[in-house]
């Protein structure tokens, strides 16, 4: 018998890493070598001590000494540098990125730098880094696997087809809590409204993306960096049921859809098994009870975020990263009561343009543009 994979999970106290500990639970061909969070230094140490794991990393450095004083049975890590030490010490087969923001970027340069497998579940990471992260997995010769269910569905879509056959990608979006509602309608939602999501259990920062569809932008960018397609031949439908979770059109007329119930243990796993699949505790769908799959346009007027996304793209250079930067700052904001819903993309918006795009000629270029996005950004919604 082959010995266990070695797996380093990057955000495990967050909703895709409680989710992926599960799948280790039920995996004994996996080994778990290393955790890590920002700031949730209990339930990080709980998780190591569940799971025999010896380092861990925190990204907050009192959460870090917290953390260190509690537990002295294994080494704590800390900071940015931290993370990265502990992809490169723990010597893991794979990684599993399910930071939050653009925090990320880091640790998926050194997991393809070192020619690690890595199990993608921040897109900030290609939002930000798209080219410069695509050039660095296939220098290495280390697989990306998408672990977002848009994405993992077009990567199983994808598998079997010639690239020259498909003509475009669907991504399809539940439509948030907020689907159907108008932009005037929009003007005084409040953070638990928008935290509401109607199908998926996730984060915040990621909840709040939902409800404003710049994570459906986001993963337009995700998309096109995966596979190599034109932003022209990538579309967004609403799809409320969230059962579809992307189509591929193919040059024959024919489409093809990935479906299945909204649980992300099955893109988790498909991600960490790759090319197995597990069994898992997931109700097949049955069609017949469903009754009904439903699917709408993206109103652009009360959700610009998608737009402005779509735009940043195409610009290409620093503006995807400048546009991220000032989504996390905006979303923080809301969050935190100093910033309206409608605030989120015009202080997006406003960023674009006060700072522009620059070309990329190396990471540094956009740890710059991140840097000054958030100061531009951060301004505007203290001005707000």
């Amino acid at each position: 018998m082959s010995a266990p994979r070695r797996l380093l999970i990057l955000g495990s106290t967050g909703s895709i890493g409680t989710q992926a500990l599960d799948i280790v639970g039920r995996s004994p061909d996996l080994e778990l070598v290393g955790l890590s969070a920002e700031r949730s230094w209990e339930p990080l140490v709980e998780q190591a001590i569940a799971h025999g794991v010896d380092r861990i990393a925190l990204a907050d450095a009192d959460a870090a000494a917290r953390a260190g004083e509690a537990w002295t049975d294994g080494e704590v890590l800390v900071g940015a540098e931290g993370l990265v030490r502990l992809v490169l010490e723990t010597q893991p087969d794979l990684v599993l990125n399910a930071l939050v923001g653009s925090a990320g970027l880091g640790p998926t340069v050194a997991t393809l730098g070192e020619g690690i497998d890595l199990a993608l579940a921040n897109k900030e990471s290609l939002v930000v880094g798209g080219e410069l992260v695509m050039q660095l997995a296939e220098a290495t010769g280390a697989q990306l696997l998408p672990v977002d269910s848009e994405h993992s569905a077009l990567h199983q879509l994808l598998a079997g087809e010639h690239p020259a056959a498909v003509d475009r990608l669907v991504l399809t979006a539940s439509g948030g809590p907020f689907r159907g509602r108008t932009r005037a309608d929009l003007e005084h939602v409040t953070v638990e409204e928008a935290l509401a999501h109607p199908t998926w259990a996730m984060g915040g920062k990621i909840s709040i993306d939902s409800a404003t569809l710049m994570n459906k932008g986001l993963e337009v960018i995700e998309a096109h960096h995966l596979f190599g397609t034109p932003y022209d031949r990538i579309d967004v439908v609403v799809h409320p049921q969230s059962i579809i979770h992307a189509l591929i059109n193919l040059s024959d007329g024919a489409t093809l859809a990935h479906l299945g119930h909204p649980d992300m243990r099955v893109p988790i796993a498909y991600a960490l098994h790759h090319p197995e699949r597990m069994d898992l505790p997931v109700a097949p769908l049955d069609l017949a009870e469903l009754g009904a799959l439903t699917f709408e346009h993206v109103d652009h007027d009360a959700f610009p975020c998608l737009r402005l996304a779509r735009e940043a793209a195409i610009e290409g250079g620093t503006a995807p990263c400048v546009l991220n930067a000032a989504n996390e700052v905006a979303v923080h904001a809301f969050l935190s009561g100093r910033l309206g819903f409608l605030g989120i993309p015009e202080v997006i918006e406003r960023t674009l343009d006060e700072v522009g795009a620059a070309p990329i000629r190396a990471f540094e270029t956009l740890y710059e543009a991140d840097r000054e996005a958030r100061d531009v950004a951060g301004g505007l919604v203290t001005a707000a």
